[in-house]
């Protein structure tokens, strides 16, 4: 979607830039500078003002950075809100307010790596966007969304949560017609084995089929009289892992085996003709596009990959 800055408080004298650099961090939490560069300033060849810009934040006490200590970009900036910025942009009212804030020892964690896989991923859908005429904006995922439910698997009392890594909204355009598409994003960096993929699979079958008791609908949510999620979404939103953090073989036998415990598993098969879940590489999400055939179905027989709108129909 076309973005406008959202912040304007006059006594900073923030450039256009700076007013649009703090909610995109204060959304994301954590960003390269190699990652602004591409999200914000694209057409740039070299991020000199954008690295500029961010000075000048930092200066004002409104962002601040460590430095990347794995990955590819190691030895790179990463960049995030201090409380001061998250107020600056909390104090707009055009972003949800997330009780979340990023500190220098969370930055430099074993998290980093995790919340820069997120966005990476974010930014590869903002970039298929722009290539093919879609709207996909630099604020149109969200890390973390809470979504409660509970049901018979769950003690009384006990409330449970799934939250994806992130919940990302895109718009697909085909000349006047537009479909509105909704993921939610687990990225998998090679941290967890194929079974924990597969719970998240159960979890995610399970929210889609749970139905609030009338006490618990009441709690700042519409009584939709149906399942919690028809709350948030129009249609229920498609599952993507995003694998990442090994060699592309070591990810594809990754795949394969969560396509072989979703099959096994009773509870899945019987959600399979209801849950759209696929599986795709970070990798080839970066090189191809989300609109090339990089998603592998999770469910069913054929596992020809397809793109990130097909495998739900599959």
């Amino acid at each position: 979607m076309p973005y406008a800055p959202t912040v304007e408080p006059p006594q900073y004298g923030l450039t256009a830039l700076a007013e649009q650099l703090l909610p995109v961090l204060y959304r994301h939490r954590l960003m390269t500078t190699g990652q602004l560069h591409r999200l914000l300033q694209p057409h740039v060849v070299h991020p000199t003002y954008l690295r500029r810009q961010l000075t000048r934040l930092r200066e004002r006490g409104l962002v601040d950075a460590v430095v990347r200590n794995r990955g590819g970009g190691q030895g790179q900036q990463a960049w995030y809100c201090t409380p001061a910025g998250a107020d600056v942009v909390e104090a707009a009212r055009e972003l949800t307010a997330r009780p979340y804030r990023m500190t220098e020892h969370n930055a430099s964690s074993q998290l980093q790596e995790h919340t820069l896989a997120v966005n990476d991923t974010g930014i590869a859908f903002v970039e298929a966007a722009r290539a093919a005429g879609h709207d996909c904006g630099p604020l149109d995922w969200e890390p973390e969304v809470a979504h409660r439910f509970r049901d018979g698997e769950a003690r009384a009392d006990d409330d449970a949560f799934l939250t994806p890594d992130a919940v990302l909204s895109y718009v697909q355009r085909n000349g006047p017609r537009a479909t509105a598409i909704t993921y939610f994003l687990e990225i998998d960096r090679a941290t967890e084995g194929p079974a924990q993929l597969a719970d998240k699979l159960r979890a995610y079958a399970r929210y889609q089929t749970y139905v609030p008791t009338a006490p618990v609908a009441s709690r700042g949510r519409p009584d939709t009289g149906g399942e919690a999620w028809r709350g948030r979404y129009a249609t229920f939103p498609l599952v993507l892992f995003v694998l990442t953090g090994a060699t592309e073989a070591a990810m594809m036998r990754r795949a394969a085996d969560v396509r072989a415990l979703a099959a096994a598993d009773a509870r899945l098969r019987r959600a399979a003709h209801r849950l759209p879940a696929g599986i795709t590489t970070l990798r080839q999400l970066q090189k191809f596009g989300p609109w090339e055939p990089v998603v592998t179905p999770v469910f069913g027989n054929n596992a020809t990959p397809t793109n990130a709108l097909s495998y739900a129909q599959s």
